[in-house]
């Protein structure tokens, strides 16, 4: 699958996208907070006739709601669509669920206002969603953030019918900028807790898994040249 930057964007990361969650405790406040960033389109090409734009989600934070305190995803917009489904249906329809960007019949891949537009409105969606405690307890809204598994990847393991856990699927997620199912049992092969029945470690066969090197360029520039596009997001990506 080809990955290729779309040239010509540009969207300045603002602080409007920090969000400051306040925790009072017997003691004193604690104050944490969430930054989420939506950025980097890139067109990913699985054959001639089928592409799809996905887009870079960085997170840090150093909330105690998340394992991960710096992450670095990639999703298209229908997995945003499943994200907002599965909230809507965990909260068994409490809360009002922030809006997604309408779906343009019309949407072009080669269309940088559309591509701009989207990306601001996929960044809203995040950023009033990380907001609500109780949208924040949500397996689902984690596995999205800080994982690189696909929809029904990301259902089965909130719901435990996978060997490994929602915890473990989020650690090894961002060891590598992009990191795949295959790795991520082949780590759980070889590395299981201490603690945990082995019956719950599968005795996979692991065959070494040759890096391939993503057939793209850098895009957007979108922490870009100026100072804001320096905000610390390695994810510990290579």
């Amino acid at each position: 699958m080809l990955s290729t930057a779309l040239p010509g964007l540009r969207y300045r990361e603002s602080n409007k996208n920090i969000w400051i969650m306040r925790e009072e405790t017997d003691e004193a406040a604690n104050q944490q907070v969430i930054s989420v960033w939506v950025r980097d389109p890139r067109i990913q090409k699985n054959d001639f006739w089928h592409a799809y734009i996905d887009y870079e989600i960085c997170l840090h934070t150093n909330s105690v709601s998340f394992t991960k305190k710096i992450s670095i995803v990639r999703r298209r917009y229908s997995e945003f669509v499943w994200l907002r489904q599965k909230l809507q249906a965990n909260s068994q329809l409490m809360l009002q669920l922030p809006e997604l960007p309408p779906k343009n019949l019309f949407f072009s891949m080669n269309n940088a206002q559309q591509i701009t537009e989207r990306m601001k409105g996929l960044q809203t969606f995040l950023e009033q969603t990380i907001q609500s405690p109780p949208l924040l307890s949500d397996s689902c809204l984690h596995l999205f953030l800080q994982s690189q598994l696909s929809t029904s990847k990301m259902e089965a393991c909130a719901v435990g019918r996978t060997h490994y856990s929602v915890a473990q699927a989020v650690q090894r997620c961002g060891l590598r900028r992009f990191h795949s199912e295959e790795d991520l049992k082949k780590d759980l092969s070889m590395s299981c807790d201490s603690d945990s029945d082995s019956s719950e470690c599968p005795k996979l066969r692991v065959k070494d898994l040759a890096m391939k090197k993503a057939a793209s360029t850098a895009l957007l520039g979108l922490m870009g040249t100026s100072q804001e596009g320096t905000l610390s997001c390695s994810c510990d990506s290579t």
